[in-house]
Formats: structure tokens, sequence, C-alpha cells
């Protein structure tokens, strides 16, 4: 695999895994493995991932569940060809396929209602004047992919019974919960994380399409220390097993 010059490549620590990341351009934290390790598919599913970045979250989903296809739609050229390189350096070309488009012309590739999971680690931020790497704003800030957007379209792309996991801005939590609701999307497990200072950041959310009322609400999970630093990602994803 030959890397450009700004790229290196990291262990995931899951199944012999590794990803490419560029320093360049937006690079993963963790709360893409967070929300890896919270979606649960069955081996017959069909998934799509809303905003793959540099693929990592599909990575770790098909390492888990052994999904039967995932497909993974990024608007950026330069995301969606590094998406390509950990696709092939992980040899799952047969599994995961990249869409270099927009998802809301997701009906261009793909059938309404006919997706078991969809999972997005969206742009969560509203948009600012602050000047920036384009990437790291495109996929940071509500450029090209609103809240409502991303819910409407997961909710078109899911059949009845669908499950639909995302993670979003704590600050901005009521929103996604009442897009969801309002598309039908019922939410039916969900989490906030914090860092050590006691600060609230993230919210991650299990919804399903047509679900029953009643939500199961887990403690919240802490991914860092007081220093900031973060915890042991394996924590994280014993915290996630447990439920």
């Amino acid at each position: 695999m030959n890397l450009d010059s700004n790229e290196r490549i990291e262990d995931l620590q899951c199944n012999g895994l590794k990803i490419i990341q560029n320093k360049t351009l937006y690079t993963f934290t963790s709360d893409s493995v967070i929300l890896a390790n919270f979606i649960k598919t069955k081996s017959q599913d069909v998934a799509v991932e809303i905003g793959a970045g540099c693929g990592v979250v599909s990575i770790l989903v098909q390492a888990k569940n052994k999904v039967k296809k995932i497909y993974n739609f990024e608007i950026q050229n330069e995301m969606a060809k590094l998406c390509q390189k950990n696709i092939c350096l992980n040899e799952l070309e047969d599994k995961i396929t990249i869409i270099k488009d927009d998802v809301k012309n997701f009906n261009k590739y793909l059938q309404k209602n006919s997706i078991d999971v969809v999972y997005s680690n969206p742009p969560y931020f509203k948009q600012t004047n602050f000047s920036q790497n384009p990437v790291k704003k495109i996929a940071k800030e509500e450029i090209c992919l609103s809240c409502e957007e991303l819910v409407n379209v997961a909710e078109s792309l899911l059949k009845h019974n669908g499950i639909f996991y995302v993670c979003y801005s704590a600050e901005r939590s009521a929103e996604i919960i009442y897009q969801c609701e309002k598309c039908g999307l019922t939410i039916k497990e969900m989490f906030f994380t914090e860092n050590g200072k006691g600060d609230v950041k993230l919210v991650y959310l299990k919804c399903v399409k047509g679900g029953k009322n009643g939500v199961k609400i887990y403690p919240n999970l802490i991914t860092n220390d007081k220093n900031g630093d973060y915890l042991d990602i394996l924590k994280t994803r014993n915290y996630l097993q447990k439920k």
C-alpha cells in the first residue's frame, strides 16, 4: 500500500485491522470508535453509513458483526479516496462499497425503505465563519447536511423496524431527538459521554423506525481523565458490551 506524504497507518487493535489517516484531512476520534461499539447488526443485514470519512466506523462494524453489505456515502472526494484505500488495506472490497455522492441522492443507488441499519457520526455543529481546512469544516459543520436532512434520509432508507444509530452534540440533543421522533424513528436506547471534568459532550441514540414507545437510558460514559487524556478505549467497549 503506497502512502502519501501526510498519511500514516495506525493499528485499530481489533482483529489485526489497520487504518490510514491523513493529518491534513479530518482524522477520526473516540466518537467514531464508541459509535462502532454501540452498533449492533445481524449477519444478513444491509447497512448504510452516512458520512463515512476514512471508513473507520464501517470497518469496525464489519469486523464485529460480519454484516452482509455496507454502503458508505461520502460527499468529499479526498475522504472518499482515503476510505477506499482503507477498505482495500483491510481486504473488505466485497463487504464495503464507497459511494462518492451526497447521501440525499441515495435513490440513484439504493431503493427507498430497503436498508436494515443506518448509522452516522455526522457534522453536528452549526455553520460558523471560522476559517479552517475546508475538508475538516465540511466534516464538522452543517454545510452539506443538516440535522433535519440527516434524519429524513435515514428514515427514507430504513425498512419498517430498521435501526438508526447516531451520535450528536449533547448541546443539540433536543434537536436530534425531536427530528427523529417527528420522522417516526422512536428512541429506544441512549447515553451521553462526558469528559473527565464533568462536561457532557455527546449523545448517542439507537432509534427504531415505527418502534414502540419506551427508551432505556444508560449512565454517562466518561471518555477522558481529569487531564483530558483519553481513557483506554477498551473500557468504552466493555461498557457498551454490558448493556
